[in-house]
């Protein structure tokens, strides 16, 4: 543990699940090791995957420097949500972090965590996740719905200004919140259904303000890290599949925490952000940009896919 004053020693989780991954998983271990503040130790969970835990076991055989790594099997249910507790579990740092096994950090994306920590009140601190195209993004993506490729969006609020929830693959959290907000709950969060399902980390977020007033969630975007986004992530098929499945999960967070929680950010998102993308995309028509006029119907059409994800969220059980 660090002593009072000084920053606080970070324990970084990565989540696997895949050997789809592996060039992308190394590419995110190597990243943490050229941290400025090097981490208190790195925890890597594998998710239910025998064969890639034993290829990882192998590679990470014999390696030292900093940080230290333990591999671990997911002790929880299958999915990202059961893999993220094990690693709470397992971590000794006063900050737990995550970072996603697709994503690379900057040299100093730990430093800048912990320097959120300052204020007693900050319960957790995110970063800036930009997207990594593996090839050119889509003129037609609207960066409104950057969240589809789990990276920060137009809409969200100023860095340094508080959240409702960060973004589960570039954030971090005080130890003892885990505690508090009961960990990440299942039920919502990847598992490997056919559905991209979302929001375990908003519903966690949600609680830690619920169960402790003026607690603070803040966005510093000097801690930042580039998402990697596949090329079959940036179609059309999967960007309304994902708004779909987002509507779903949000409709089990609501019914879990209420819809005034599960739904404040979202309400501003649909009433006031989204209405102004699809009047600025119509407008680049008439200024000489016609991808604007892809932009304003993918709007239409990713919250169309939300609202009927979220009416059948209400109406069935996962």
């Amino acid at each position: 543990m660090s002593d009072a004053g000084a920053a606080p020693a970070v324990s970084v989780v990565i989540c696997v699940f895949t050997l789809d991954r592996w060039d992308d998983t190394l590419a995110a271990i190597a990243s943490l090791r050229g941290q400025s503040q090097p981490a208190h130790e790195l925890i890597i969970v594998v998710d239910h995957n025998e064969e890639l835990f034993a290829r990882l076991e192998a590679e990470l055989a014999g390696q030292g420097g900093s940080p230290p790594i333990s591999l671990v099997p997911n002790q929880g249910p299958r999915g990202l949500s059961g893999g993220k507790n094990t690693g709470v579990g397992v971590a000794k740092g006063d900050v737990i972090a995550f970072l996603d096994d697709d994503a690379v950090a900057d040299p100093k994306w730990l430093k800048y965590l912990a320097d959120g920590y300052a204020g007693e009140r900050v319960a957790g601190v995110g970063g800036l996740t930009l997207p990594s195209w593996d090839e050119m993004r889509p003129s037609w993506f609207p960066p409104e719905f950057d969240w589809v490729v789990g990276c920060n969006y137009l809409g969200m609020p100023q860095p340094g200004r508080p959240v409702r929830n960060l973004l589960g693959g570039n954030a971090s959290f005080r130890r003892e919140v885990f505690g508090l907000a009961g960990g990440f709950p299942s039920g919502v969060g990847r598992s490997g259904q056919r559905l991209p399902l979302g929001c375990e980390e908003t519903e966690f977020c949600i609680k830690i303000g619920q169960r402790r007033p003026g607690a603070l969630l803040l966005i510093d975007d000097r801690a930042v890290i580039w998402h990697r986004v596949r090329q079959d992530r940036a179609t059309a098929r999967y960007f309304l599949k994902r708004c779909y499945a987002e509507g779903m999960s949000k409709a089990v967070v609501s019914r879990r925490v209420g819809s005034a929680d599960g739904l404040a950010a979202e309400r501003r998102q649909a009433f006031v952000t989204l209405p102004a993308g699809i009047a600025r995309g119509l407008a680049g028509v008439f200024g000489g940009d016609l991808a604007g006029a892809g932009r304003a119907v993918a709007i239409v059409g990713g919250l169309a896919a939300a609202v009927a994800g979220y009416t059948a969220g209400l109406l069935t059980r996962r």
